[in-house]
């Protein structure tokens, strides 16, 4: 039988990268997937080409009042929600979701990337990216419990699952914004997986922290021109597995989550980093280094 036969699942971000992998792993499984982006287009194709087990809801990760509308959505669809994965995040590089139809990024390949370290990061960016990755993360957890308290099958249980970042581990000096606002996301997932468990909720709460995964959200830094294969071996040369993680591994470990088979796990964090964090951590370049002397 297929791990997650029956059970009915939202994840959010699901459009590209890993959010589609997840959905369609969850698929594969056996599970009924809610596809949700900003990224309609995107979206609506990623959910038909998954076919009868998949469809496409907007959702705007920001937006506490899309989130009501989701729920009530897929109580009216499906009679309850078994699983909820927290996917949707920005880097504060990609360039803002407009929330059409427009595929976010056309039309914006010459615009030069915000500055995201401590010092010249505008509030507006970083609010801009607490926004996506930590309140949306915050509203999809209150109301997925909410939502699983109301209709819960006798005996069964439901599972979170927040996907964090590599970077919610450690300090990142040119992407504060998104640093923190995984690491804000880590320790958030341990508060709602004890506060269902102190509520006698059964549902469980976990967090996955990939690194390098080779996703769109990295175009922005690799570039798409005949520097990209130089810059992509550049950012895994520190990890010792010395390649990017894939889409696929990511799913793996997020369809054990959502599956009654990690049912006694519940506040803990998955590094999936190729091997990055089990050593030392390398120091900032040396300002002469990084000025090109």
């Amino acid at each position: 039988m297929p791990r997650l036969a029956g059970k009915i699942a939202l994840v959010t971000g699901a459009a590209r990268g890993i959010g589609r992998g997840i959905a369609a792993a969850f698929v594969a499984e056996g599970a009924t997937v809610v596809l949700s982006d900003v990224r309609h287009r995107e979206g609506r194709a990623a959910a038909a080409a998954l076919g009868a087990g998949a469809r496409y809801l907007p959702l705007d990760v920001r937006d506490e009042g899309a989130w009501a509308g989701a729920m009530a959505d897929v109580l009216a669809a499906h009679g309850r929600l078994d699983v909820l994965v927290n996917n949707a995040g920005i880097t504060g590089f990609e360039g803002e979701p407009d929330g059409g139809d427009r595929d976010v990024g056309e039309g914006d390949a010459g615009a030069s990337p915000p500055s995201h370290d401590p010092e010249h990061a505008t509030l507006a960016d970083w609010r801009a990216v607490m926004a996506t990755n930590l309140d949306g993360v915050f509203l999809g957890c209150r109301h997925a419990l909410a939502t699983m308290r109301r209709v819960r099958p006798l005996g069964a249980g439901g599972s979170i699952v927040n996907v964090s970042s590599r970077s919610g581990l450690v300090g990142i000096p040119r992407a504060a914004a998104y640093a923190a606002s995984k690491a804000a996301v880590r320790n958030h997932t341990k508060s709602v997986a004890l506060y269902a468990a102190e509520e006698g909720l059964p549902v469980r709460c976990n967090s996955i922290h990939p690194a390098a995964v080779l996703t769109p959200m990295w175009d922005a830094m690799l570039g798409t021109g005949p520097e990209r294969a130089a810059r992509m071996e550049a950012a895994v040369r520190d990890t010792p597995l010395r390649r990017f993680g894939t889409v696929e591994e990511v799913a793996a470990l997020a369809v054990h989550l959502a599956g009654d088979e990690s049912a006694y796990t519940t506040g803990a964090e998955f590094v999936l980093d190729g091997g990055l964090l089990a050593g030392s951590v390398a120091a900032p370049a040396p300002p002469v280094e990084r000025a090109g002397g």
